[in-house]
């Protein structure tokens, strides 16, 4: 249903969970703001974040990052009882068996051990390991042909679609509006977004505007004039089981993009083609896993992997910032400045919405950043064409 208000404080264009967090934080800092998130489908059913592994990990090289790990993290075990409603908790199975980066070759163990100093100065608990060091974790690993490691173990995964509805749920009950449409257009007067006009005809006023659409994004910026440089790339994920059961395991992920994590009984996970062609494809191919991740399985775990079982496939969109994979969060500087955008997580963007969400609120109800600086996120870095990327696995 429509709502019969005619002018909010803010509409948000997308409601997954970066728009949640968006609308969370702004009536957590601000609770007489008028907040309304448009969500085109309300059953979440191409939604990137229910499509999503759940991991959440502070292995990353550039400060913002991490510290929005260091953040999101803490807000992701706390969430039962945060997000509760009326006394009721908000399960989202976190479950925190570690991370783990391996690595083949001295400059990419170069770039663990670096990357593990910033880490550590920001308070991440990560730990390098070497061949035996790995091997005495993780006796069941083919380890001969890796250089190192770096370990995070307190780190870990969610289950993605319990999160985006507990939260969606909270945030309604702190006042905010969903309403079930699609922005189609927006209005504006001399440099100032007036109004956003919805596929069913409505328009409706605000004084600030947040772009939150995840891999469709762009398309939303492109309705404001802004060019944004997100593209959607297909994934898949895949769970499968093994033929022998093996040790505990992290999230593990390699520098050819292999990762999987435990799941029940079994294992998620897949391996990234980062040359997939860009576009809104949500087929699978069924051959996908056999002929890619089955041997990088393998190779990795012969113990467990020479012989496994795929029982499901499916397919999901990332929102690939495609200037440096780090995603674009602020307004548009010199141009709509009461227009702003958060989006181009290229896959983190589960892990990194309470941060990411907290950050937006702050510029609308503060006009700056005031706990974590993501200022070298902003949108001013596209209209430079100034990349600002990771160093190491993404």
């Amino acid at each position: 249903m429509h709502s019969l208000r005619n002018k909010y404080d803010v509409l948000i264009a997308g409601g997954g969970i970066v728009g949640c967090y968006v609308a969370y934080f702004l009536k957590q800092q601000n609770p007489a703001m008028e907040v309304a998130v448009i969500e085109p489908d309300p059953t979440y059913e191409y939604a990137s974040t229910v499509r999503a592994s759940g991991g959440a990990r502070r292995l990353f090289s550039c400060p913002e990052n991490i510290e929005m790990s260091n953040f999101s993290i803490e807000r992701i075990k706390n969430f039962s009882a945060e997000m509760s409603v009326d006394g009721v908790p908000a399960p989202i199975d976190w479950v925190e068996q570690g991370y783990l980066f391996i690595v083949q070759g001295s400059r990419a163990l170069q770039m663990l051990e670096e990357n593990a100093q910033v880490q550590q100065a920001l308070g991440a608990d990560i730990r390098m390991l070497d061949r035996e060091g790995l091997k005495q974790l993780f006796p069941s690993m083919h380890v001969d042909d890796l250089d190192g490691a770096a370990y995070s173990p307190k780190d870990g995964w969610c289950d993605p679609n319990s999160f985006l509805q507990g939260t969606r749920k909270k945030t309604k009950s702190l006042g905010v509006e969903f309403i079930s449409d699609r922005v189609s257009g927006f209005t504006w007067s001399s440099d100032t977004i007036v109004g956003a006009t919805l596929s069913s005809g409505t328009t409706l006023a605000a004084d600030y505007f947040v772009n939150a659409a995840g891999a469709w994004s762009a398309q939303v910026s492109a309705m404001a004039g802004m060019v944004l440089p997100v593209s959607p790339l297909r994934r898949f994920e895949h769970y499968f089981t093994g033929h022998r059961q093996i040790e505990p395991l992290p999230y593990v992920k390699d520098l050819n993009r292999l990762a999987f994590r435990s799941e029940g009984q079994g294992f998620s996970g897949g391996l990234v083609n980062s040359h997939e062609p860009r576009g809104f494809n949500f087929d699978v191919d069924h051959h996908y896993f056999e002929e890619v991740v089955w041997p990088a399985l393998a190779h990795r775990f012969p113990i467990a992997f020479e012989g496994v079982k795929c029982h499901r496939t499916w397919s999901g969109l990332y929102e690939q910032s495609e200037l440096d994979g780090n995603p674009i969060i602020g307004s548009w500087t010199g141009n709509h400045e009461n227009f702003y955008v958060v989006s181009g997580f290229s896959g983190h963007g589960m892990m990194h919405a309470p941060a990411a969400g907290r950050g937006v609120a702050e510029l609308i109800n503060k006009g700056r950043f005031e706990t974590i600086d993501l200022s070298r996120l902003g949108y001013e870095r596209v209209l430079k064409h100034e990349p600002y990327p990771e160093r190491g696995i993404l």
